[in-house]
């Protein structure tokens, strides 16, 4: 796999990622919860989780392909923030979109 395929490989896992706390109901999408709908806090708990597992996807792709680089916490805190904007479209249609009928 070339260095191009394998990042955007991570970049639509991170885009799904940060996306499923908002579509379903369920934590992690397999383990239903007691109550009717999840909340806010579970939601952001489970995108950090999330982030972290599409970051060891990226860093065994790194690894595969070549050397891995050490990062600093620079890198940690853009890939953090671009994470949360990449779990907007999903926060948007959760909270933010009235719904009719």
């Amino acid at each position: 796999m070339d260095v191009g395929i394998a990042s955007w490989l991570v970049i639509v896992i991170a885009f799904a990622a940060a996306n499923l706390p908002f579509f379903n109901d369920k934590v992690f999408a397999l383990i239903p919860i007691a109550s009717q709908r999840k909340p806010l806090i579970v939601r952001l708990a489970e995108m950090v989780v999330l982030y972290f597992v599409v970051g060891s996807i990226g860093f065994g792709l790194e690894g595969h392909i070549g050397n891995r680089f050490t990062q600093t916490w620079e890198f940690y805190a853009i890939s953090g923030c671009l994470f949360l904007v990449l779990g907007f479209p999903g926060f948007i249609v959760r909270y933010l979109r009235k719904r009719h009928g």
